[in-house]
């Protein structure tokens, strides 16, 4: 993890935003915990309106993750 997080800092920032999206298409909440480096309010949100259906959770992840 700490190796994640020194890569976040000093990586490719297109290249992560890229693999977010990606993963945010996949697995919204995974997505929304990965760019807040944790469980959050954000992520059960997300989870919620994934689990509700899916669409809603992956605008919200969108929204998270490029926003």
């Amino acid at each position: 993890m700490k190796d994640y997080k020194a890569q976040k800092g000093s990586g490719d920032v297109s290249t992560n935003t890229l693999l977010l999206v990606i993963l945010a298409i996949l697995l919204p909440p995974l997505a929304v915990a990965l760019h807040e480096n944790g469980i959050n309010g954000k992520f059960w949100l997300d989870l919620l309106l994934t689990l509700l259906f899916y669409l809603p959770g992956l605008i919200y992840a969108l929204i998270v993750v490029l926003g």
